[in-house]
């Protein structure tokens, strides 16, 4: 009799024993679990703040060699639309010193130096104009939009139809200039290469954010190979859009045309 309470003693102990052993088990499991969850969990955290900084560091290279390329084109105007000119006006002059001139010769020589200022001075507009639009800093993206659509419709190089629906002060005057070399540079692309007939051009603002379309019905192109290619500056688009804080998807094929789409949440 006692041994048999003794051995059941000792079996409700095992049961116990076992018992315990399965909880420190399950107890261990679960720690293991969570410890490795934890970390997959700051390893996918550390991978994203990876990929964030790879991105900006990618945006920021990108955003120097677009300065350098204007730094370049701006030089490049002004040694071919200004400095050159200005080289024949000095000469020119140089020439009017002379005591023997005779006074045609020096009539016809001033002809030539006012014509050539006025070059100058029309060129040196041009370029500030292309540096900061006089008409967006003082009157806001809507006018400098319908000014840069008149200066378009004036090439004739196909037909022009847009919708402007902007409140102004909807976006700050640093973002409003992006905006506008955007379409700026789609315009170009368009004159450039895609022989459209017809271009399409919608801005509009909600409660929600801004929303700006272009489509051309051009001879189009491939996307991927279009992306690559140093004329056609998509990647400054996507640049431009990237620091507008803005979703931005482009549509091209061979022979469909162009198109782009940009959502900019307001906050």
């Amino acid at each position: 009799m006692v041994e048999e309470l003794f051995q059941n003693d000792f079996q409700g102990l095992n049961v116990i024993l076992i018992a315990l052993m399965v909880l420190a088990i399950m107890a261990g499991a679960v720690v293991l679990f969570f410890i490795f969850s934890r970390k997959r969990v700051v390893n996918a955290e550390l991978e994203q703040a990876n990929q964030r900084i790879l991105h900006q560091k990618e945006l920021l290279q990108a955003t120097i060699v677009t300065q350098e390329e204007e730094r370049q084109r701006i030089a490049q105007d002004l040694h071919d639309a200004i400095s050159s000119k200005l080289n024949i006006v000095s000469l020119h002059a140089n020439m009017l010193s002379d005591a023997g001139i005779a006074s045609e010769e020096a009539n016809s020589i001033g002809a030539q130096i006012v014509s050539i200022t006025g070059t100058v001075l029309e060129s040196s507009r041009k370029i500030a104009h292309d540096l900061l639009p006089p008409t967006l800093s003082k009157f806001g993206l809507e006018a400098a939009l319908e000014e840069l659509f008149d200066e378009v419709s004036e090439t004739k190089k196909f037909e022009l139809k847009y919708t402007l629906e902007y409140s102004e002060e909807t976006l700050p005057p640093e973002e409003e200039l992006h905006i506008f070399r955007m379409v700026q540079e789609l315009f170009n692309n368009t004159i450039k290469y895609a022989e459209a007939h017809t271009v399409l051009v919608k801005l509009t603002t909600t409660s929600e954010g801004l929303i700006f379309k272009y489509q051309d019905d051009g001879k189009g192109f491939a996307l991927q190979e279009g992306s690559t290619k140093k004329g056609l500056g998509l990647s400054g688009l996507q640049q431009r859009a990237d620091l507008l804080n803005a979703s931005v998807t482009m549509t091209a094929s061979e022979g469909q045309g162009f198109s782009l789409e940009l959502h900019k949440p307001l906050s």
